[in-house]
């Protein structure tokens, strides 16, 4: 009886920790030369090359990238569409938008329709690396300029939130609702209102533990402690609830 040869099994390759990215924009230089600066990191691989928002959905879906690189304005569908289909159809793909353009509109369209970054073309190397590993990471960044004009966005509908609270109020005289009340909040320890009002200044995690001197770690705990006693599912929830509060007298 012949003795039967079995191959040994290779070993499986490790999986490559590089961030995988999908770079969009329809000016074929800038998506080339940024292609080449990510690449050039040791720790970001690019991926794929999109040239207008349909290409860039498509290929987000095949090659399931860890961040895409989103211009805004680009042919047959804009920036603005292709990041909503892909943070709804990819929930871990990350989106940063990378444009030339801060007009309001634009800027508040983004981050409603998912976008976890936005910067502006004159943004540094640097500050685009950053940004690129920030976001990998779940945190948020958004140049100067667009920061005050989310959080001036954020105060405003604050403010709208109040009003529309005290309208609803019931006077004291009314009967009571008859729906069950909801359970109050736990309250927040010290430490977490500390780090609650660090996150509504626009703060990531990595500030913050500098901040307070503590580990990155553990204020990624505060937050997630926080996010549930406040029943926010996003920092920017926690921001606005933060605004709403120091309107109520």
């Amino acid at each position: 009886m012949s003795a039967t040869t079995v191959s040994p099994v290779p070993p499986l390759a490790p999986a490559d920790p590089r961030i995988r990215v999908l770079v969009a924009d329809d000016q074929p230089l800038i998506r080339r030369g940024m292609a080449m600066l990510l690449d050039a990191a040791s720790d970001i691989q690019v991926v794929g090359q999109a040239a207008d928002g349909m290409e860039v959905v498509e290929l987000a879906r095949r090659l399931l990238p860890d961040v895409v690189l989103m211009d805004l304005r680009m042919p047959r569908q804009s920036g603005v569409l292709a990041t909503r289909e892909i943070t709804a159809a990819l929930p871990r793909t990350r989106v940063m938008v990378l444009t030339t353009f801060d007009r309001d509109d634009l800027v508040f369209d983004a981050v409603r329709a998912g976008a976890q970054a936005y910067l502006l073309k004159d943004a540094s190397e640097e500050e685009v690396l950053d940004t690129v590993r920030a976001v990998h990471r779940g945190e948020s960044r958004m140049t100067p300029q667009i920061a005050r004009k989310v959080m001036d966005q954020f105060r405003l509908l604050a403010n709208h939130v109040a009003q529309d609270v005290a309208v609803e109020d019931p006077p004291a005289c009314a009967e009571p609702a008859s729906a069950e009340p909801q359970e109050a909040p736990d309250p927040l320890t010290e430490r977490e209102a500390v780090v609650l009002d660090l996150i509504a200044k626009g703060q990531s995690n990595r500030q913050i533990a500098a901040a307070l001197n503590l580990a990155e770690g553990t204020v990624k705990n505060h937050a997630s402690r926080i996010m549930q006693k406040l029943h926010a599912n996003t920092r920017t929830e926690l921001a606005v609830l933060v605004l709403a509060r120091r309107k109520q007298p």
